[in-house]
């Protein structure tokens, strides 16, 4: 049988040799090449597939029909097409522990009915590695891609656009008769573009000819998928290519990655979302971590470049913490899988606060903007105008989410957020920014990888103290409004409006309190912040960032005595509760009411008082306690709030209840609570919330006079009033106290 007498049907053509799968046949620049049935029918199943990595079951299912083999043959059958195509091992890749690949370029060859000679379908670059946490993206996008003329896939630099793209593709080779692949990435000028796309579709251009009009006409009446990948450098050619070519030609679909959208007619977008990382926990299994895509890719890439990896229980946390800190990008996990043999999972997770500098060790055949996580970004950054280039090394020094406003504050230096939006805008179209909504305000916020990167240009650039205080001040601002309307606002709604300012707010700290920075920004932030901190609780942080604030201010020349005060006395909250004391914890509370005391501040004393009463209640002096009890009543009489007498009357049930006199005690509690009416600054002052605290004392008041279904009944009204309150140290008090 000769090339020209075979049966009809689909030819595979890749280097000197066209294969017909229909016809059974293999020629060499037009000669028969003689191969076995086996060697044949694995040459077809991998050159069918050609990127694809088939599993040595999957390939005796195919080629033997699920017999038991075993796998000496498919190596004999593998060795024997290598042999016969003469391209040494480069035709059939070996995958260690998963299978064999078809690397070599794939055309795919129909005869033409109307004469017009065959057009050529390009082999997708090969996909080695396997493809995670994206089966359900690309499902869906296949799906949508059938019912779309222009597709956008847009992400940022790193998350696994192309990859996905690819993947889509090879998933819809059925529904197209021809798939071009086009990397725009060598592409310099727009000019070249459809020269490009003739190129991947097997098409002669006549330069005389409308080039676009050439590529219609050949591919007429066909089903065309062109797959233009890295359009983000050529975005106005591009829109219009893509905008001509789907008007003229009503069988292509374009399929695009980009880090930017096209804004082209008919353009449906989907922005490709991070590998979904773990959150931070520090006893996280490795079953558990694996749940989580960007884990699961990093242990796959873990095992290509060890040549074995699993992930156990001891790693599990170090690994979670890397993808978490890598913000789940693909190119930025492969990167660090890479440096495992160097660095070990502990050493890589110590030194990824320089991530630019540890990521460089990329695949040889990669682009060069892949090779490493500084090269992706410096693509990226390139690409920016000198004011988006501005805007997003500003951006860097806010840490969490932040709206227009805030940029605008920072940036501009006044709140004209429209003057920000501009900008704004664009970085967020070039998927720089990202951009979430939170009930129904817009916030914004960058990857920690875009944020590292763009401050180290935010150094260079000599622009990190002006810009670093100014968010400091901004935010020290924030939380002054965030102080005043801790009394008047709801607990839950205050938390959802500042509670994503704690990256801000320890920026700003970490800021102040640097050689560069302004402990007296830094002081003042730190008392303003102080609901936040022990209210979600922070605890350990807060004290820490509290005492770090007392001695800076303590050692200047003229320390703020107000300031002093007040910083005294948030780091007295979280001392009082400790029954056995902590350090320092005597003179810290003798130092706020000694302060009190000399600036004649009544709330201030009633707060020092409040803890010399715990500390006495604490080290079981009782009739102390009640001494303080009386004396904090007697300061209430002179405090502007009359529920601070109330207060008293709580004070001095749980004193007498401690005495032994549970009369007395139940009389003080319940006379508390009909008069009791509950103030939201009551959970700061206090750290506990008053009614539920008085109700502990009355249960248990209740409990050892005998009324034990009344006590019982109450515990559980408590249990469920502290656990709609939403407020944590509340409820530990109700369960562990009543």
């Amino acid at each position: 049988m000769t090339l020209a007498s075979s049966a009809a049907g689909e030819r595979l053509v890749f280097g000197k040799f066209e294969l017909a799968p229909t016809a059974r046949g293999l020629w060499r620049s037009g000669v028969p090449v003689k191969l076995g049935a086996r060697a044949l029918d694995i040459l077809i199943v991998l050159a069918s597939r050609p990127g694809e990595i088939l599993s040595k079951d999957e390939l005796t299912r195919l080629v033997w029909g699920g017999a038991c083999v075993d796998e000496t043959a498919v190596r004999v059958a593998i060795s024997a097409v290598r042999k016969a195509l003469g391209e040494g091992e480069d035709c059939i890749t070996t995958v260690p522990g998963r299978g064999y690949c078809f690397v070599l370029e794939v055309a795919r060859r129909w005869p033409d009915a109307s004469g017009g000679g065959p057009l050529q379908i390009r082999r997708l670059p090969p996909q080695i590695t396997r493809v995670v946490g994206r089966e359900a993206v690309i499902d869906a996008l296949a799906r949508e891609l059938t019912r779309r003329r222009l597709l956008s896939l847009v992400g940022p630099g790193g998350i696994g656009k192309t990859t996905v793209a690819l993947a889509v593709a090879a998933r819809l080779g059925d529904a197209f008769d021809t798939i071009a692949f086009v990397d725009l990435a060598p592409i310099a000028d727009g000019s070249q573009l459809s020269a490009g796309v003739a190129a991947a579709l097997g098409l002669n251009l006549r330069l005389q000819q409308d080039p676009i009009e050439e590529i219609a006409v050949a591919i007429e009446g066909r089903r065309v998928l062109v797959l233009l990948d890295n359009c983000e450098h050529l975005l106005d050619p591009v829109a219009g290519f893509v905008e001509d070519l789907i008007g003229r030609a009503a069988g292509v679909t374009i399929l695009a990655t980009t880090r930017e959208l096209l804004r082209a007619a008919g353009e449906w977008v989907h922005q490709l979302t991070p590998l979904e990382a773990p959150p931070y926990s520090s006893t996280i299994s490795a079953n558990e971590a694996l749940g989580y895509s960007a884990v699961e890719m990093f242990e796959d890439r873990a095992a290509l470049a060890l040549g074995g990896y699993q992930l156990d229980d001891a790693d599990a946390p170090y690994v979670a913490d890397i993808c978490r800190r890598l913000d789940g990008i693909a190119l930025a996990i492969e990167l660090a899988a890479g440096r495992l043999a160097s660095l070990g999972v502990q050493g890589l997770a110590g030194s990824l606060e320089d991530c630019f500098r540890i990521l460089t060790h990329g695949r040889r055949t990669a682009l060069p903007r892949h090779q490493t996580l500084r090269a992706t970004f410096d693509w990226s950054f390139q690409l920016l105008s000198p004011e988006d280039q501005a805007a997003l090394r500003r951006l860097s020094v806010f840490s969490g989410t932040f709206t227009l406003d805030d940029a605008a504050a920072v940036i501009e230096g006044d709140r004209r957020a429209a003057d920000a939006a501009d900008w704004m805008t664009s970085l967020v179209d070039k998927s720089l920014v990202v951009m979430s909504l939170s009930g129904r305000m817009i916030q914004y916020s960058l990857l920690e990888t875009t944020r590292a990167y763009a401050q180290q240009k935010l150094a260079e650039a000599g622009e990190a103290g002006a810009y670093r205080r100014r968010h400091a001040e901004h935010t020290s601002a924030a939380f002054d409004t965030a102080q005043a309307e801790w009394g008047r606002r709801p607990v839950r709604d205050w938390l959802q409006a500042y509670c994503g300012q704690l990256g801000n707010l320890r920026a700003a700290l970490d800021w102040a309190f640097s050689s560069e920075g302004d402990g007296a920004i830094g002081a003042a932030l730190t008392a303003a912040a102080a609901p936040l901190w022990f209210h979600l609780p922070l605890l350990d942080e807060g004290m820490a960032r509290v005492e770090r604030a007392i001695a800076w201010t303590r050692d200047q020349p003229s320390p703020d005595r107000r300031l002093m005060l007040q910083l005294h006395a948030v780091s007295n909250w979280p001392r009082v509760q400790a029954v056995g004391g902590t350090p320092g914890a005597a003179a810290a509370r003798q130092e706020t009411l000694a302060l009190a005391l000399e600036l004649e501040d009544v709330d201030y004393q009633l707060q020092a008082v409040w803890a010399l009463l715990i500390a006495c209640a604490n080290r079981g002096a009782a009739a102390e306690a009640l001494a303080m009890a009386d004396r904090f009543a007697a300061l209430a009489q002179q405090a502007s709030d009359p529920q601070d007498q109330v207060i008293a009357r709580r004070l001095r049930g749980k004193s007498l209840h401690f005495l032994g006199d549970f009369a007395g005690s139940r009389r003080e509690a319940e006379q508390m609570l009909e008069l009791y009416e509950p103030r939201r600054s009551h959970l700061v002052r206090f750290q506990y919330d008053q009614r539920l605290t008085a109700q502990i004392t009355l249960a248990r008041d209740l409990w050892l006079q005998g009324y034990a279904d009344r006590a019982l009944a109450l515990v559980e009204q408590m249990i469920a009033d502290a656990q709609a309150l939403d407020h944590t140290l509340t409820l530990g008090a109700v369960v562990c106290d009543a």
